[in-house]
């Protein structure tokens, strides 16, 4: 009795184990490829719980799933043989297992050697038509869609879709990049000496505008001065000239007074003029007192 149920034991387990090895599970992040001897039976693209014949066939899960790779440091050369590193971002899905799995037997590693393999030849392409500064502009878009074209025919030879390719990074190499802050610095050297030269021109120009307008304006303030100087003087002389004629007398007396004022003013003045001189004529005139 305890024979039949060790033999019992034994095939329920022997069971059990042809069961385990014939039942797999495809989830929804992949799918699967049922191979027998090498050939592929069957190709599963949904995902649930599927048999196979255990020992006999082999189960290969291929990812479903958008997979990134990076490409850094790729170097290019543009139009006017200035070369720069690019770094681009490459998403890939696998949508054809079967062709997948025939041309890089279902490695995601190999697929990959070969699709940056094209890479480089397309960006090498597609900056060697520009310059750099369209890298840097609105045809930066156009380049990524052109580059990823170019590669996706390579990869749907290999049953992989080329869902987009990036360009993360375009920056100069470290030689270039310092000849070019040397030139950028020399060219901004060069603006600021020609600005300043115009400025200074500039600068003269106003200054000798300045100054002649202000030579101008003292000519022309000096001239209208003499003229009311002159007409000042004139009424001046007419109103005397009046006076004069109304009373001369009296008119040579106040011109003799403001002479004596102007002379005698000052202690220190000594005049040498004669007794009957012209100019002492209102200081009166002294007898001599008479002989005894």
């Amino acid at each position: 009795m305890g024979m039949f149920k060790s033999f019992g034991a034994i095939v329920a387990a022997a069971i059990a184990f042809l069961v385990w090895t014939s039942v797999f599970v495809v989830d929804e992040r992949e799918k699967a490829l049922v191979t027998q001897l090498g050939e592929i039976q069957r190709e599963i693209n949904e995902p649930g719980l599927y048999f196979k014949l255990p020992f006999v066939q082999e189960v290969i899960t291929i990812e479903d799933r958008i997979v990134f790779f990076e490409s850094p440091d790729k170097e290019v050369q543009v139009v006017d043989s200035r070369r720069y590193v690019v770094d681009t971002v490459t998403m890939i899905r696998v949508n054809n297992p079967r062709l997948f799995r025939e041309t890089v037997g279902a490695s995601l590693n190999r697929a990959k050697d070969r699709i940056e393999t094209r890479l480089d030849a397309a960006l090498r392409q597609t900056y060697g038509r520009r310059s750099f500064d369209a890298a840097l502009s609105k045809d930066r878009a156009a380049m990524m869609r052109e580059i990823r074209d170019q590669v996706r025919l390579e990869a749907e030879a290999l049953g992989i879709q080329v869902v987009d390719v990036k360009i993360r990074r375009t920056d100069l190499l470290e030689q270039v990049l310092k000849d070019t802050y040397a030139r950028m610095n020399a060219e901004r050297f060069a603006e600021a000496a020609e600005l300043r030269a115009i400025g200074e021109a500039q600068a003269t120009r106003i200054r000798a505008e300045a100054d002649r307008q202000s030579v101008e304006l003292m000519s022309k303030a000096q001239r209208e001065s003499e003229i009311l100087r002159g007409e000042g003087d004139a009424n001046r002389n007419r109103v005397f000239a009046e006076a004069f004629q109304q009373d001369p007398e009296f008119f040579a007396f106040y011109r003799s007074m403001q002479a004596y004022t102007k002379s005698l003013s000052n202690s220190d003045t000594t005049l040498v003029l004669k007794p009957d001189s012209e100019f002492f004529k209102y200081f009166g005139t002294q007898q001599s007192a008479p002989a005894n």
